[in-house]
C-alpha cells in the first residue's frame, strides 16, 4: 500500500476558516446529540444550536440560515409522524468536523418508514455553522 492519503481535506466551502473550535470533544458530540435528538425531535432548539449564517448542504439544495433550517425540520416531521432517530455510529470528531451515521424511523403516509443517513457538521464555539446531509430510505 502506498503512504499516499487517499484524499486530502477539501478547502472550507463557506466562509468559516478551517479551524479547530478549541472545544472539547464532549462538547462538539454533546451539540450533535442535540442536534438529531431535539431539533430533529421538533424541540425549539435552532438558536441555540445554529449559526445566523448557517449553510446546509443537502444532495439537491442549499440551506441558508436557521429559519430555512427550521423549515426543512417543520417539513419532514409533517410527513414523517412519529419520527424518531438513533445514532448508529459516531458521532466522530476531527478539528471543527463531527461526523456519525444515524437510523430513523417513522410513518408515512404509506405506513411505516426507515431511513438510514450520514451528517457531517461543521461546529465552532458550540454552534453548527454549516451541515452536510445524505440519507437514503431503507
Amino acid at each position: 500500500m502506498s503512504n499516499q492519503p487517499v484524499m486530502d481535506r477539501p478547502r472550507v466551502i463557506s466562509s468559516h476558516r478551517n479551524i479547530s473550535s478549541h472545544r472539547p470533544v464532549n462538547s462538539q458530540k454533546q451539540v450533535y446529540k442535540r442536534w438529531l435528538h431535539e431539533l430533529w425531535a421538533g424541540d425549539p432548539v435552532v438558536d441555540e444550536l445554529v449559526s445566523e449564517d448557517f449553510v446546509g448542504h443537502w444532495p439537491n439544495r442549499d440551506v441558508h440560515g436557521p429559519a430555512e433550517l427550521q423549515t426543512i425540520i417543520d417539513s419532514t416531521r409533517g410527513r414523517l409522524r412519529e419520527l424518531a432517530f438513533v445514532i448508529d455510529v459516531g458521532p466522530f470528531i476531527d478539528g471543527d468536523l463531527v461526523a456519525a451515521r444515524w437510523i430513523a424511523t417513522g410513518s408515512g403516509k404509506d405506513g411505516p418508514a426507515r431511513f438510514t443517513g450520514n451528517d457531517i457538521l461543521r461546529v465552532i464555539d458550540n454552534k453548527v455553522v454549516e451541515y452536510w446531509a445524505g440519507s437514503s430510505r431503507g
